[in-house]
This record gives structure tokens, C-alpha cells and sequence, in this order.
């Protein structure tokens, strides 16, 4: 299932955008610019940042003084599937000149609702296909999670990773943090658990408390909400925040947060509505482009290792560093070269990617 996914996405992410023809909003037109949120708005995670992001939009663009430019409305906690769908559509008839999306899982049926509405401008977050009307974005996280795993290799060599879903996005964050890890700890081990959902607390909460049992020095997530976090903070572990900083959860667990910035983006989109420059596209941004950041370090994290990590962040915005390049073989955690030494993988071998890295233990579900 996932081999084909994968191939998939590579083909989609790489053929051309199709055309959009917009017009200009009239100068006193109030934008209605609609979110839609796959789990609550939490004080952390997944969805407070595209949450903080649609404030940002509002901030931007809605001058003191000044008539508005822009409403924003958000719905919360809507199932991937039918009710995305319905939720979507509701809004595509209440007037929204632009909707996000953010969640893979609404790719389908935001792609669905676009077709019925062509006036209305779609953003797919983390989604992979395009149409006139519909116009996907997604953020380089394994940036991010390579610093997050040179930090957590100078602290730890056991790892235990909380993982949604064996799609590409997660695999590339689970590989790329432990070939961070590798770099400074080359014993180190990352022990997986799949979860087969991106929110449920408690379930977040039980696979943390496994990990930390069997051996779990340090805890990194790919799930929505501060559960991992808390877990860490309660058996005096460690633990990396994901998607933003977590240390009012966990003031004396977390290492650092990798956080996600979607602000400039969104407010760049609503302002094309407005002036008739959107069209569809698709954007893979990284550290270069300020989407992703490590920040927030924790007060256990020696100096030394805040400086390192941040050197190698000025150098992944640089070019100077690549995550999966490899100075010598790397291979999967079958024994398979997958990296050969002095080559890096193209873009399309990261949105392909099928395979975990040597130093993880776990299989891929499919």
C-alpha cells in the first residue's frame, strides 16, 4: 500500500501545476479566509500552529485604524473523510474566498469541494495534488528533526519515537532524526511504535510510557498533541517538542521544539486573493525559507550543544548541510546500501521514501 502511496506522490509532486485564472478583489472587499483543524486547538501541536497561523493572517493584514481586509473562521476537530467533506463544502457555501485544509487526509476531499466551487481558492496542507483551483504546500520536518537528533545524540543512545502513520513525511522525520543522532552517537538505536492515527492522547500517552520502559532515554513524536511530552516531564526523561515549543508541558523534559511556521505563508495566500495573483502551486519549504526552526531548548541542554545545533541549522539554510547526504554507505535497517557514500538523495527519492534507516528498530506497517 504505502510502495504505491509513495510512487504516488512523487509523480504528483513533480508534474506541472495547472493554470488558474484570478481576479482582484474589490479594495474594500473583506477576504473570508476559512481553517480547517483535524483535532481541538490544543496550547500545543499540530493544529495551535496552523491556529496561530490564521491569527497571524488576521494580524498582517487587518490594520488598526483601518477597515478590514480580512475575516477568518476556523472549524476543529473534523475527522479525516466524510465529515472533511462536509465541513469543507460548508464553507465553500457560506462564502469562503480561500480554505485551508491542513491535514493529508483532507486531500481528497478538499480536491472533491474544489470542483464544485470553482471561485473559491483551496490550500492543501501536507496534500500532494493540485488543480485550478487548488494549490498544495508542505514543510521540509526532517530539516528539523536532523537537529533535533544531533541534540538528542549528545544527550542519549536510546531513542524511542511515537509515529502516526508509515507515510513518507513521518518516515523521512524517523530517519532523518536518527541519522542526526548517529552523527554525534553512532551507537545510537531509535525503538519505533506506530499508532495508525494522528490524535489520541491517551494512546500517545501508553506508547511513550513502552518506550520509556523499554529503555527510552529520550522521546521524539509524530502525533498532534503534548501527550509525549507530559509522559516524558512525569518519569524525568527527555523529549523533543514537535510542531511547537511544548515547555509549558514540559519544562524540564523538553531538548528543544522543531517548529513549524505557517504564518507568512497563509498571509502571503489570502493577499493574492485579494489582488488577483493566486494561482495553483506547490511549495516544499525548509529552514531556507523559514518554515521550520529549532528552537526553545531545554535548561538540561549544555551550551555547547545549543551552539553546535544551531551552526548546523545556518548550514542546512545554506546548503552547506543535507540531511540524507551521506560521507560514507548509508543503509536501511535490513543491511541495504540506500545512500551511497559521497551522493544524496534527489527530492523525489525523499518523497518516495519506503525504508528505515540503520540504528531504527521497527518495521514499516503496510
Amino acid at each position: 500500500m504505502y510502495k504505491n502511496l509513495a510512487a504516488t506522490l512523487v509523480a504528483a509532486c513533480f508534474s506541472l501545476s495547472l493554470p488558474t485564472t484570478a481576479v482582484a478583489q474589490p479594495a474594500n472587499a473583506v477576504t473570508h479566509a476559512a481553517f480547517v483543524y483535524v483535532s481541538p486547538i490544543t496550547e500545543a501541536g499540530w493544529t495551535r500552529q496552523h491556529d496561530d497561523a490564521r491569527k497571524a493572517v488576521e494580524a498582517a493584514l487587518n490594520k488598526p485604524g483601518q477597515p478590514a481586509q480580512v475575516r477568518t473562521t476556523f472549524v476543529e476537530n473534523v475527522a479525516e473523510g466524510p465529515d472533511a467533506e462536509r465541513v469543507i463544502r460548508d464553507l465553500a457555501r457560506n462564502g469562503a474566498d480561500i480554505i485551508f485544509t491542513p491535514s493529508f487526509g483532507y486531500m481528497e476531499p478538499t480536491l472533491k469541494v474544489a470542483a464544485e466551487f470553482p471561485n473559491v481558492k483551496f490550500e492543501s496542507i501536507t496534500g500532494y495534488k493540485t488543480a485550478p483551483n487548488v494549490a498544495v504546500a508542505n514543510a521540509r520536518y526532517y530539516e528539523g528533526r536532523y537537529l533535533a537528533g544531533v541534540a538528542a545524540g549528545r544527550l542519549a543512545s536510546q531513542a524511542g519515537y511515537v509515529a502516526g502513520f508509515p507515510i513518507p513525511e513521518v518516515i523521512q522525520g524517523i530517519n532523518a532524526f536518527t541519522l542526526g543522532m548517529r552523527s554525534v552517537n553512532p551507537a545510537a538505536q531509535v525503538r519505533v511504535v506506530w499508532l495508525g492515527e494522528w490524535f489520541n492522547p491517551p494512546r500517545e500517552r501508553d506508547a511513550a510510557m513502552t518506550l520509556m520502559n523499554q529503555g527510552a532515554e529520550v522521546l521524539a513524536f509524530h502525533t498532534g498533541s503534548t501527550a509525549v511530552m507530559a509522559a516524558a516531564q512525569e518519569r524525568g526523561k527527555l523529549a523533543v517538542a514537535y510542531h511547537s515549543d511544548m515547555r509549558k508541558t514540559a519544562p524540564d523534559a523538553q531538548v528543544l521544539a522543531v517548529t513549524h511556521q505557517w504564518g507568512d505563508y497563509y498571509t502571503r495566500r489570502v493577499q493574492a486573493v485579494r489582488d488577483g495573483s493566486w494561482a495553483s502551486a506547490r511549495l516544499w519549504g525548509g529552514v531556507k525559507e523559514g518554515m521550520i526552526r529549532v528552537d526553545a531548548f531545554g535548561p538540561q541542554v549544555p551550551k555547547a550543544v545549543q551552539t553546535e545545533v544551531l551552526a548546523r541549522q545556518k548550514d542546512i539554510a545554506s546548503g552547506k548541510l543535507q540531511p540524507f547526504h551521506a560521507k560514507a554507505d548509508v543503509r536501511d535497517n535490513e543491511g541495504k546500501v540506500v545512500i551511497p557514500a559521497g551522493q544524496s538523495l534527489s527530492d523525489e527519492q525523499i518523497l518516495g521514501m519506503n525504508w528505515l534507516a540503520e540504528g531504527v528498530v521497527g518495521k514499516l506497517s503496510r
